[in-house]
C-alpha cells in the first residue's frame, strides 16, 4: 500500500521525547538491558513512528524485584497519603491530556476525539481510586461471648497487568489505579503494538511522586516478556485482557502457580430490540458499535436481535447512520479509524467473505476505501442467523450484524446462545420487559435503552468465556486484596 509519512506525527513523537529507542521503565528510569527491538507503526499508514527494546527475562526480573521492594514501602504508606499521590497522577494525566490523546491516536489508530475521551477516563480512574484508598476496610463479625473477630483487607504484593492494544491507557489505568490504592505494586506489559502511552504514563507517575519501582513497565510480546512476567516467583496476581486462547494460557499459569487472576477475554454482545423500542436510539447504538475503536472493542454490541415486525425499518435507520460515517487517519478525527494491523484487516475481511458464503446479505460496506490501507468501510449485514460464523465469533472490526426474532423467549435464547457473556442490551419502552430481560441475559453488564460505556463506578466483567473477575468500582479493590480473619479471646 502507499505509505505517506505525516509531519504532525513526527511532531507528537518528538514532544513526547520518543525519538530514541524506548526501553523498559524500572524504578522511574529507563533500563537498556533488552534484546533486539520492535518497531511501533502508525496503523493508518504502516509507517514506523517509534521503536522499543524487547524486555528480556533479565529485565523482567529487575522490574519485578524493583516493584517488590517498592511494595514493602508502599503498603506502609498511610492510605490517605496513597490517595493524595494517586490524585496527583490523575492531575498529571489531565495536564498532558492533549499530548497523550495524540499519542494514543497515533499508536492505536483511533480518532483523536475518542482518544481524548479515553485519556479523560484514565485520569478519572486515578481520581476515583484516590478517594477510595482510605476506605478499604474489613468487618467485625458476631461471635460467642468472650470472643471478638474481625477481618482485614490486605494487599497481594506485586501484580502483573498485561494490557491490550485497543485501549492502552484506559486499560492500564483501570487495573493499576485500584491495585495501587489497595497497597500493591505493579509491573505493566502493554501490547507490543501500542506501548507509547504506557511508557509516557510511567514517566508521569514518577514525576507525580510515586515511590520508585511502584509502577514499572516492561516491553515486548508474550514470548519472552509476557511469559517471564507471569512465571515470576514474586508476581502474586495477574490481570490480563486479550483473546480467549491467550487467557487460557495465562489462567493455566496462574492455576499451576496458585496465584490470583483477572481475565477479560472478549465478547459477542447481543442487544434485543423490541417492537416498541425507540428505533432511532437503537440505530444510534448499533452504529456506535462500529465507530468505537473501529469496532475493535470487546464491549461492542455486534449482534442486534430485532423483532421481525420492525426489522426492515430498523435496518433502514441503521444503514442510514452507518453510511454517513467517515473513515480516515486518527489525527484527522474521522468517525472510523484504521484497523490495528494487516493481520487484523485480513481477519475482518475473512469474516465478511464467510457471511456472504453463509447466505447473509450485505446492506452497506463490505469493502475497503479506494485509498486502501488498513481501512474497511463500515459494514452492515442482515439475514444473519445465530449459527453463522459471523454471529458466533468475535470479529473485532467495523461490522454490524442484524438477526431477527418472533417472540421474546426466542430473542433471549438467541442472545444467550454464545460462548461469551461480557455485555448485553435491550431496547423497549416497557419497564417490566426491561427488568425481565435484564434478569435473564447471561452477561456481566446489561444496558437498557442505551449502549455506551458506563462510569468508573460500575463493575465490569464477563460470564462464560468472557472471563473471570471484575474491574471498576469497589469490586475491583476486592480482587486486589486478600482477606485476613483475626479471632481474639477477650474473656
Amino acid at each position: 500500500m502507499t505509505r505517506t509519512y505525516r509531519p504532525e506525527v513526527a511532531d507528537v513523537i518528538s514532544r513526547a521525547r520518543f525519538t530514541e529507542v524506548l526501553t523498559a521503565q524500572i524504578g522511574g528510569e529507563s533500563s537498556a538491558l533488552g534484546r533486539g527491538w520492535i518497531d511501533v507503526d502508525d496503523p493508518a499508514t504502516g509507517v514506523a513512528v517509534a521503536s522499543f527494546e524487547t524486555s528480556s527475562a533479565e529485565v523482567v526480573d529487575l522490574a519485578v524485584r524493583s516493584a517488590n521492594e517498592a511494595f514493602h514501602q508502599w503498603r506502609e504508606v498511610p492510605p490517605a497519603e496513597r490517595g493524595r499521590l494517586l490524585a496527583g497522577v490523575g492531575a498529571a494525566i489531565r495536564r498532558d491530556a492533549e499530548l497523550l490523546a495524540q499519542l494514543e491516536s497515533i499508536d492505536s489508530g483511533k480518532p483523536v476525539s475518542q482518544a481524548r475521551t479515553d485519556i479523560a477516563g484514565s485520569a478519572r480512574y486515578f481520581e476515583y481510586y484516590a478517594g477510595l484508598a482510605d476506605k478499604i476496610h474489613g468487618e467485625t463479625l458476631p461471635q460467642a461471648p468472650g470472643t471478638f473477630a474481625f477481618t482485614r483487607r490486605e494487599p497481594l504484593g506485586v501484580v502483573a497487568h498485561i494490557t491490550p492494544w485497543n485501549a492502552p491507557l484506559t486499560q492500564l489505568a483501570r487495573g493499576v489505579a485500584p491495585c495501587l490504592a489497595a497497597g500493591n505494586a505493579v509491573v505493566v506489559k502493554p501490547s507490543e503494538m501500542t506501548p507509547l502511552t504506557s511508557v509516557y504514563l510511567a514517566r508521569l507517575m514518577a514525576e507525580a511522586g510515586l515511590p520508585a519501582g511502584l509502577c514499572n513497565v516492561v516491553l515486548g510480546a508474550a514470548d519472552p516478556t509476557g511469559i517471564a512476567l507471569t512465571e515470576h516467583e514474586l508476581v502474586r496476581h495477574v490481570t490480563f485482557t486479550g483473546s480467549v486462547a491467550a487467557g487460557r494460557a495465562v489462567g493455566a499459569v496462574a492455576a499451576r502457580r496458585i496465584i490470583g487472576v483477572n481475565l477479560e477475554l472478549g465478547g459477542k454482545s447481543p442487544t434485543i430490540i423490541c417492537a416498541d423500542a425507540d428505533l432511532e436510539a437503537a440505530a444510534v447504538a448499533g452504529a456506535q458499535a462500529v465507530v468505537r475503536n473501529s469496532g475493535q472493542s470487546c464491549f461492542a454490541t455486534t449482534r442486534l436481535i430485532v423483532d421481525r415486525t420492525v426489522r426492515s425499518r430498523f435496518v433502514e435507520l441503521l444503514a442510514a447512520r452507518m453510511a454517513g460515517l467517515s473513515v480516515g487517519h486518527g489525527l484527522d478525527d474521522p468517525d472510523v479509524g484504521p484497523l490495528i494491523s494487516d493481520r487484523q484487516l485480513e481477519r475482518v475481511m475473512s469474516y465478511i467473505d464467510s457471511a456472504r458464503e453463509d447466505g447473509a446479505r450485505l446492506v452497506i460496506g463490505g469493502n475497503q476505501p479506494a485509498a486502501g490501507g488498513r481501512f474497511i468501510n463500515p459494514t452492515l449485514v442482515e439475514d444473519v442467523t445465530n449459527d453463522m460464523r459471523i454471529a458466533r465469533e468475535e470479529i473485532f472490526g467495523p461490522v454490524q450484524c442484524v438477526l431477527e426474532f418472533d417472540s421474546l423467549e426466542e430473542a433471549i435464547a438467541i442472545a444467550n446462545d454464545t460462548d461469551y457473556g461480557l455485555s448485553a442490551g435491550v431496547f423497549t419502552r416497557d419497564v417490566s420487559t426491561a427488568h425481565q430481560v435484564a434478569e435473564r441475559l447471561e452477561a456481566g453488564q446489561v444496558q437498557v435503552n442505551r449502549y455506551i460505556g458506563a462510569g468508573v463506578e460500575v463493575p465490569f466483567g464477563g460470564y462464560k468465556n468472557s472471563g473471570l473477575g471484575r474491574e471498576k468500582g469497589t469490586e475491583a479493590v476486592h480482587h486486589y486484596t486478600q482477606v485476613k480473619s483475626v479471632i481474639m479471646d477477650i474473656a
